[in-house]
């Protein structure tokens, strides 16, 4: 059993000298994006003072009805100074655990997303209080808020496009004598293939859907059925995949297609099997980043295929018989060496 190489030694030095760059320009241009986002909604609201209640409706009762109020000003502070928090937390992500490229697009698109979700928010909640003198007559709109969920989305998603990938990095040492091998004669084809499906959040995601469902129903609100809709697309995507081993390298594929990722048998250092705990080690299940930067699929405790590769980066998929995956990647990763 092994674990992904730690900070303090030769490999992992080496392998944040090469990412750590990246990661700190994807953070500094989403982070700005996404702060201007939140100031430009700032800046909405200051256009408006003069046709805003004095005191604003900012939170709404489960049956629609207004329950708490600020003041403009205070809303559009509270937009920056939350946006300035995530965007904080989606930094430190990215910079510290950023050694893969899903990392740093998973960091830029929340730095991005949360400034477009705080604008969103701000000025669809001022909106429909323009022109009024009590804002306790304004009903929330089921459109509004739906739109703050899936509005920023689209800036998200761009900005996860526009992080650069990984570049080619082939290995330059051998697999360690000690990594466990497949046996394979000169020219002998072999795959290793297998589904990693369900868990616990499986379970998880299920009931978020029900009482996301139940929600839009009792409220009659059936534009948030969206939103249930949503969460089981998401969830299709993040708790059933494909594990696959060949000449090529590990190949992981969610049941859609994406999410996914490729390790090429030319940047494998090693294929072991390890063990997961996915709250301690993770923070949950799905497509996680670990605390030591490792990315991985996990769906549920137990063995898991470790994939250490060139760069500093990890990779780990919790799936059944990850031994003799591990013995065939790295056979594949010394006939790589080859050519």
């Amino acid at each position: 059993m092994t674990t992904a190489p730690r900070p303090d030694t030769p490999r992992a030095r080496a392998g944040t000298e090469v990412w750590r760059p990246r990661a700190r320009r994807a953070i500094a241009w989403s982070s700005l994006v996404g702060l201007l986002f939140a100031v430009g909604a700032a800046a909405v609201v200051w256009a408006w003072r003069d046709e805003l209640p004095a005191q604003i409706a900012s939170h709404w009762s489960g049956s629609g009805e207004p329950d708490g109020f600020m003041t403009p000003t205070t809303i559009a502070l509270v937009g920056v100074a939350t946006t300035v928090g995530l965007c904080a937390l989606f930094a430190a992500i990215g910079i510290t655990q950023g050694a893969a490229a899903s990392t740093r697009r998973i960091a830029a698109a929340g730095c991005v997303w949360s400034g477009a979700f705080m604008a969103t928010i701000v000025v669809g909640t001022l909106a429909p209080q323009r022109g009024l003198a009590d804002a306790s007559q304004v009903e929330l709109a089921g459109g509004a808020l739906l739109a703050s969920i899936l509005l920023p989305l689209v800036p998200a998603g761009i900005a996860a496009v526009l992080v650069p990938g990984d570049p080619a990095m082939p290995a330059v040492e051998a697999v360690p004598d000690d990594a466990p091998r497949a046996t394979l004669r000169d020219g002998e084809r072999a795959v290793w293939l297998r589904r990693a499906t369900g868990g616990p959040g499986l379970a998880v995601g299920a009931v978020a859907v029900a009482l996301t469902t139940l929600a839009a129903i009792l409220t009659a609100e059936w534009t948030m059925l969206v939103v249930p809709a949503v969460l089981a697309a998401l969830f299709v995507t993040m708790f059933a995949f494909t594990v696959r081993v060949d000449a090529g390298g590990l190949t992981v594929r969610s049941a859609v297609r994406w999410p996914g990722t490729h390790v090429p048998a030319d940047e494998v250092v090693r294929a072991s099997v390890t063990r997961v705990r996915p709250f301690r080690e993770f923070g949950g299940w799905g497509w996680r980043t670990a605390r030591d930067g490792r990315v991985g699929v996990v769906l549920r405790a137990g063995e898991a295929l470790l994939v250490e590769r060139t760069g500093g980066r990890s990779f780990a998929v919790t799936v059944d018989d990850a031994s003799d995956a591990a013995a065939l990647l790295n056979a594949m990763a010394d006939r790589a060496r080859r050519g």
